[in-house]
């Protein structure tokens, strides 16, 4: 099967013209280029000419699969016409999955990584193919049936407390994020967020704002936080197992509990007509989320009793990231189908953050 990324968080707007495409190759990656470099770099991993593919569906970093007919690849880059490396950080990447694959979290093999723009374009990474699904629908859990489909929500528990179990010294990463003062920054980062795209009101935003930031809990130790976790994150095999974690663009040193906070929001949301946000929640098998949060609590020893709290700033973001989109999409920013209908959305997970929150 394809190694896809996840469904975006929101659908993609159209990138800026970046550097030009190989003759045989997608936009951004030129295969020959690349093959050369792998050729210098990593004598012996390619037997013959390369074809690539874009891989749609990614959140904002390109992703695509590499072959020479023998052997499969994955090469990652920042979008075309990036400007703030920092915001798509390739070293960063590279170095969180490069670290965890010892472990016994599931990450793709890491080959090597190209900080030399003048091979692709951009700085990338290379890492192995690994065969899996990213589930994405009810649709799809729903063919696998109810006892198949339990196993995979609740394997993807279980591999969040692997995740949040990796001692970040041990694994060297200790130095990998600043978990001092983490909630406050990012509930600082997201309200400023929403201030550079609001141009409409929007009721009960300011309300859910403050009131995330009166009720600040107090976080538990640090751990790495992969900052997008769901289950079309995450490669599953054939075996119901987790293959594979993805996406690591947001990964850093912090709070567990928002991992488990934005899981918990993904694994509740119903289908919505128009939602770029994909959701299992309708299979026949599917745990609810409360059986998610049990399972975590009973394999972390986490208390998680503040959960309302992270689950509620999940919507918080999600409110925000969708208004965004509204507004570039008011901008003439936006291309493709949908987005007419994003502003629509807003406040359903405006409602959803300020019940979280009152009800917990």
């Amino acid at each position: 099967m394809s190694h896809p990324p996840s469904r975006p968080t929101s659908p993609a707007t159209s990138p800026p013209a970046g550097p030009p495409s190989g003759e045989d190759g997608p936009p951004g990656l030129d295969p020959e280029a690349l093959r050369a470099h792998l050729e210098r770099e990593a004598p012996g991993l390619v037997r013959g000419p390369l074809t690539a593919e874009l891989i749609e569906g990614g959140r904002s970093n390109l992703t695509y699969a590499v072959t020479d007919g023998v052997g499969r690849w994955v090469v990652r880059r920042p979008p075309l016409g990036h400007v703030l490396a920092t915001a798509h950080d390739m070293r960063r990447e590279h170095r969180v999955i490069s670290a965890l694959h010892p472990t016994a979290v599931p990450v793709p093999e890491p080959l090597l990584l190209c900080e030399d723009e003048s091979v692709i374009g951009s700085p990338f990474y290379v890492m192995e193919f690994v065969e899996g699904t990213p589930f994405r629908t009810a649709e799809q859990l729903t063919a696998l049936g109810p006892e198949r489909t339990r196993r995979v929500v609740l394997g993807l528990a279980d591999t969040l407390v692997q995740l949040h179990a990796v001692d970040p010294a041990a694994a060297g990463l200790a130095d990998f994020g600043r978990p001092e003062g983490f909630l406050e920054r990012q509930l600082r980062r997201w309200g400023k967020q929403l201030e550079a795209s609001r141009d409409r009101e929007l009721p009960g935003i300011d309300a859910l704002h403050a009131a995330l930031g009166e009720a600040l809990p107090h976080s538990p130790a640090a751990t790495v936080v992969h900052g997008d976790f769901r289950l079309d994150n995450v490669l599953t095999g054939a075996d119901d197992s987790v293959r594979a974690v993805l996406d690591w663009e947001m990964s850093t040193l912090g709070d567990p509990l928002t991992d488990l906070g934005l899981l918990v929001m993904y694994s509740e949301q119903e289908a919505v007509p128009g939602s770029p946000i994909s959701t299992t929640r309708g299979a026949p098998g599917h745990p609810d989320p409360a059986e998610i949060v049990e399972r975590y609590a009973a394999g972390s020893g986490r208390d998680v009793s503040a959960l309302p709290w992270y689950t509620a700033f999940a919507y918080f973001k999600l409110a925000v990231i969708l208004e965004g989109i509204h507004y570039r999409y008011t901008l003439g920013q936006t291309v493709g189908a949908g987005f007419d209908r994003i502003g629509a959305l807003v406040p359903l997970f405006i409602d959803n953050g300020l019940t979280t929150l009152q009800e917990g």
